[in-house]
């Protein structure tokens, strides 16, 4: 909890005072739980990993780092779920700590690894163990992926990474549907370059774009790859202690504009700090 709260200070602090906390430990476990209809929680204190349960197999969204695995696997299973079910693997952008395990969680389950296209030139370097990291099929944004009935749509919303994805579906509670979002990330981290980027000469133009369409997306449900950005301990505490008829609190869509609104700011300080160091 401390660590959760930590980062959490650091999501919204201004960019300019950002700093990473000191070894914060990734795989500390999180009860897994149902969040609403067929998505569920099972990654950790830190990392937002999720389970899309269908019958004709199950989708998981973040492998998270090799050393996650194992954690992502108990809680799959103290759900009443088989982890070897598993049969597509989606991701939210190509960093360590939400698609290293990629290979290994193929190599457990035999499911279809599938990427953002812009991401897979990174993906194909991220290589633990000198595995080579498998992409099953590349996807462009908007495209679909459907299992068993559900259907996830892939919206590239890049900055944070070329090929950064949110993925989006429909669920039902009370026989009333709704729309999630597990947002793959719209924030800058210390160190980005926002302006002459030779690697990524729009990333600032992108992130820009990013924001625009984040407001534009129906969001009810607001899930993240990281669990602090939708206030997940507050949430589990709230959905143990929910009434009949209660409201689920993972409905937010004011909290899901709220972020947008946090990390466009963060954004255009580190943008407008990096453009007055280049005059």
């Amino acid at each position: 909890m401390r660590q959760l709260l930590c980062l959490l200070a650091i999501a919204m602090a201004p960019s300019a005072v950002l700093a990473q906390p000191a070894r914060p430990n990734w795989n500390e476990p999180f009860p897994a739980h149902q969040v609403i209809d067929n998505v569920y929680f099972v990654g950790t204190v830190l990392l937002g990993s999720f389970l899309i349960a269908t019958p004709a197999g199950h989708i998981l969204i973040n492998s998270d780092f090799e050393s996650t695995v194992p954690v992502i696997r108990e809680s799959v299973e103290s759900l009443g779920f088989k982890f070897e079910d598993i049969a597509i693997i989606l991701g939210s952008h190509a960093h360590g700590d939400h698609m290293q395990a990629d290979a290994l969680a193929k190599e457990l389950t035999g499911a279809r690894v599938m990427a953002m296209a812009e991401d897979v030139p990174a993906l194909r370097r991220m290589r633990p163990g000198d595995k080579e990291h498998p992409i099953d099929r590349i996807l462009e944004d908007g495209e679909q992926v459907v299992l068993g009935g559900t259907t996830l749509t892939a919206h590239l919303t890049a900055g944070h990474t070329k090929g950064c994805t949110s993925w989006a579906l429909e669920v039902e509670e009370n026989g009333q549907v709704y729309d999630a979002l597990i947002v793959c990330s719209y924030g800058v981290n210390p160190g980005y370059v926002l302006v002459d980027n030779s690697d990524y000469p729009e990333i600032a133009d992108d992130y820009v774009a990013t924001f625009t369409k984040a407001r534009e997306l129906p969001v009810d449900v607001f899930l993240g790859s990281h669990g602090f950005w939708y206030g997940l301990a507050e949430k589990y505490a709230q959905l143990q202690n929910r009434g009949s008829g209660d409201p689920n609190p993972f409905v937010d869509r004011a909290g899901y504009l709220a972020h947008v609104d946090t990390q466009e700011q963060n954004f255009k300080q580190m943008l407008a700090g990096q453009k007055a160091g280049s005059r």
